[in-house]
């Protein structure tokens, strides 16, 4: 929520989600999109998941909740759980394998 004109709020237990239009089968909760800048949370609550995903700019994400297994394309496989921190130029090819609960929060610049 923006809260003054640049300030963006929000709290990571938010009830605020709603379907992600990129990201078929989860749920987002955007905290900011300005300045070419965006920010949210990603969640994932009831059924592991296999998510084909391409970033269109640099996405570093905040594991929250849960674990994943990112296959990068010709690269190696992240494995990440709550408290890890990972950051993936634009435009690689990776395979998300989410164990729900999965809770990420992200930030594409």
């Amino acid at each position: 929520m923006e809260v003054w004109p640049g300030v963006f709020v929000s709290h990571v237990s938010t009830t605020d989600w709603r379907p992600d239009p990129d990201v078929p089968g989860t749920e987002m909760h955007e905290l900011m999109d300005a300045d070419g800048t965006s920010a949210g949370l990603t969640r994932l609550t009831t059924v592991d998941s296999r998510i084909e995903w391409t970033p269109p700019q640099r996405e570093t994400i905040y594991i929250l909740e849960g674990t994943v297994r990112i296959e990068i394309a010709g690269g190696p496989a992240l494995e990440l759980k709550a408290g890890d921190v990972a950051s993936l130029p634009a435009g690689i090819d990776t395979v998300w394998h989410v164990a729900t609960p999965f809770k990420e929060f992200w930030v594409l610049s």
